[in-house]
């Protein structure tokens, strides 16, 4: 299985979402509902297998290239959003997670890259999968919290629905302490690596910023849980944020001096 075959594998997963996501919602017996859900893991389950041949073909983690942690954030967003369903039972959740997966899927396939199987020294080290994985775990989730922000605002508007923040306020708290877990893995490996915890490179730089935006959500949270408005402010403010520090930062000038910026952009 080859990088090459990777839009035969994302058209797939993709097809076998949006029917399963299609049945899924008009689906009114148990068993109809659980053999969508089937459906749904059925996808996932292709992209995790390409995964997993991909990174054997490779010989060394698919997680250099942007388009790779592209793919990782595809599963992951898949993944949590079925576990958040079997949690809160919410369906717009899952259903627009994996819409969200298809779309990252579809910019790695209209977007082709070229992979080799070299790895810069640095990047040989124990501290990389570890990094790299539980970002990208953060940053679905964070992105899952504001979906489902989206989706109790909408219930708001169209059904009177209050709003219920407890359920995106827990999610927050996760993705909050893999990010900072994350960060203080990349602190470790660059100690190791270049002997600095830190050195202000401009990744550096917006994995803080991304850090403090979600503090600041996590505080009028605790402080103010009436400011609902400016709770989802501070959200998609951090969030954009985040996605600078993800894939904006390689088209900042200052990306030139960086150490982070993605080969295979």
């Amino acid at each position: 299985m080859t990088w090459i075959q990777f839009p035969t594998i994302a058209f797939i997963s993709i097809l076998i979402w949006l029917i399963s996501s299609l049945f899924f919602v008009i689906s009114k017996t148990k068993i109809r509902q659980t053999f969508s859900l089937i459906g749904i893991y059925l996808g996932a389950t292709v992209l995790i297998t390409f995964l997993i041949f991909f990174w054997i073909e490779l010989d060394r983690p698919p997680m250099r290239t942007m388009g790779e942690t592209r793919l990782w954030y595809s599963v992951f967003l898949s993944l949590i959003g079925i576990i958040l369903f079997h949690v809160i039972k919410n369906k717009g959740l899952l259903i627009f997670n994996l819409f969200l997966a298809s779309v990252f899927l579809l910019i790695n396939v209209f977007k082709p890259e070229i992979h080799d199987k070299t790895l810069m020294p640095a990047l040989q080290s124990p501290w990389f999968i570890p990094h790299v994985t539980v970002y990208m775990i953060a940053y679905a989730t964070f992105g899952t919290a504001l979906i489902l922000f989206f989706i109790e605002l909408y219930k708001k508007k169209r059904q009177g629905h209050i709003v219920d923040l407890n359920s995106i306020d827990r999610i927050v708290y996760i993705a909050y302490a893999l990010l900072t877990t994350g960060i203080l893995f990349g602190a470790f490996w660059a100690n190791e690596a270049w002997g600095n915890y830190w050195a202000w490179d401009p990744k550096e730089t917006w994995a803080l910023l991304t850090w403090l935006g979600y503090i600041s959500y996590i505080h009028i949270r605790k402080m103010h849980p009436k400011k609902i408005d400016a709770a989802l402010t501070i959200m998609i403010i951090s969030f954009i944020v985040l996605h600078i520090c993800w894939f904006g930062i390689s088209y900042l000038p200052s990306a030139g001096n960086s150490i982070h910026v993605y080969s295979g952009n």
